[in-house]
């Protein structure tokens, strides 16, 4: 009996280890090794897991070990690669023998719970980085100022409106909205002179990066229906924002004649 509890606890352990890192926005081949490690750190020689992108199955049990298997379904999200990076570097600590498996779980437990970055220093980063991509896209010092309020406005609409109200797909569609309307506020009133720029550079924040990037990753490291997933997540994402955008644009086109570019 103790032994089964001991191979339970090690089990939920990587479980537990892995989902974090899934839900944080790791990796496929990155969760999987993780929980290999841990299992065999601890002397689970048959612990093995199949990952999805929004999912962790678990099995264990040969001749010698007690049986276990447990499925976890994890929703796609965001990233935060501040608890992947602490994940990883407790996997390390583990192997090298400076956690027992109950020291090990209070120390998820805290990574878990780890506070993420504050509302206004989301959007002054918001702001910043819009600000920044509107310059470098060609824009000019003052498009970029206005792509910086842009960036405020929208990412303010993301924290209060967005997340904790409204689907993925009606958010991002808004928010490209939002965005356009803005900015093409702001260059009728003559604040700014290259209208394509400041959008592009206000609709960054949305952008997906992250998870495209991990989607071609896992699709590369052979993990096809992961990868798969990803993607159509960030291509729709992609194609939600391109709504907005022209949504706004052909209303404002309507209403104030002619082209605005």
């Amino acid at each position: 009996m103790e032994q089964r509890e001991d191979d339970k606890e090690i089990m939920e352990l990587a479980l537990q280890a892995g989902h974090i890192l899934l839900e944080n926005g790791a990796e496929i081949f990155r969760v999987e090794e993780t929980m290999d490690r841990i299992c065999r750190h601890y002397g689970l020689e048959s612990g093995s897991a199949f990952v999805l992108s929004n999912g962790i199955f678990a099995t264990a049990g040969d001749k010698k070990e007690h049986f276990f298997a447990k499925v976890q379904h994890i929703p796609v999200s965001g990233a935060h690669l501040d608890r992947v990076a602490a994940v990883n570097q407790l996997s390390r600590e583990i192997a090298q023998g400076r956690y027992t498996p109950a020291q090990a779980r209070q120390a998820l437990e805290s990574i878990r719970s780890m506070p993420g970055k504050k509302k206004s220093s989301q959007v002054l980063a918001s702001a910043v980085g819009s600000g920044a991509f509107c310059y470098l896209f060609g824009g000019t010092v003052f498009d970029g100022f206005c792509a910086f309020f842009a960036g405020a406005l929208l990412y303010l609409f993301v924290l209060f409106v967005s997340q904790p109200r409204l689907s993925k797909i009606v958010g991002n569609i808004l928010g490209g909205s939002l965005v356009t309307l803005v900015c093409c506020a702001m260059y009728l009133l003559r604040e700014g002179g290259s209208l394509d720029y400041m959008i592009i550079g206000s609709i960054m924040p949305l952008i997906p990066g992250v998870s495209f990037t991990n989607a071609i990753r896992d699709i590369a490291d052979g993990d096809y229906i992961s990868g798969s997933v990803r993607m159509l997540d960030a291509l729709l994402i992609f194609f939600c924002i391109a709504i907005g955008v022209g949504m706004a644009y052909s209303l404002l086109r309507g209403i104030v004649g002619g082209d605005l570019l």
